[in-house]
């Protein structure tokens, strides 16, 4: 059985797990936190999610996990047949990511901190999400699905992207950052209402006490330094 470590309250891990959901695929869980010696033993670098396959091979990254669940298991597609379609989908997974995702979470440590980013970050922050909102308005069509007509793993990505985005750069900018992309709002509200999404939020929640007990000892660690 396959073996999904990390924790709920990443939105990447809740991409792996979405996924697997999605494909009906039978896995367990390991809860583990990012900077243990348990997570270096599953992923190179100590980042989560990881996966730990039927035949006990560990993979990390989520793009590249998501990819093996693909190939492996095809039976649920997630990806177009045509290659230049399922080019396209990676595409949307990949510029979300770049100037959607990755700018949010330089904000994670002042919202962390109850604390407002300097001018200079937030300004920074808000140039690269302008890209970002520029190239999904060019590539997102929801009809219904932000690729088209079939529900890929971009849907997928792109929600759980639009997590850090509303919860990080969207309080510390105060720009409601979505409404800027015609119909992202609308889509994003309907990928939050299916059973799985549901389900991958009330294991969010419930992991949620358990993730900010470990965010408060690793700061409480680095101030007694």
């Amino acid at each position: 059985m396959l073996t999904l470590h990390g924790f709920a309250a990443s939105n990447y891990y809740n991409i792996v797990k979405y996924a697997l959901l999605y494909k009906e695929l039978p896995f367990q869980e390991n809860l583990i936190f990012a900077g243990s010696d348990e997570l270096l033993r599953v992923s190179p670098v100590g980042k989560v999610p990881a996966i730990t396959t039927d035949e006990g091979v560990t993979l990390s990254e989520s793009s590249v996990i998501c990819d093996f669940i693909e190939e492996t298991y095809p039976a649920i597609p997630l990806y177009p047949e045509s290659a230049t379609e399922r080019a396209a989908v990676r595409q949307i997974m990949k510029i979300s990511e770049l100037y959607f995702e990755l700018p949010s979470r330089r904000l994670i440590p002042y919202v962390f901190s109850g604390t407002n980013a300097p001018d200079a970050v937030k300004e920074e922050v808000r140039q690269v999400l302008t890209r970002g909102i520029t190239a999904l308005n060019r590539l997102c069509q929801f009809s219904p699905w932000i690729a088209g007509e079939q529900f890929t793993m971009a849907d997928i990505y792109v929600h759980y992207v639009n997590t850090i985005v509303n919860a990080f750069a969207a309080t510390q900018l105060d720009w409601d950052v979505l409404a800027e992309i015609p119909g992202m709002k609308e889509w994003n509200d309907k990928m939050s209402q299916s059973d799985i999404a549901q389900k991958v939020e009330a294991d969010r929640l419930a992991n949620m006490p358990k993730f900010m007990q470990h965010v408060k000892a690793q700061i409480q660690a680095a101030q007694s330094k």
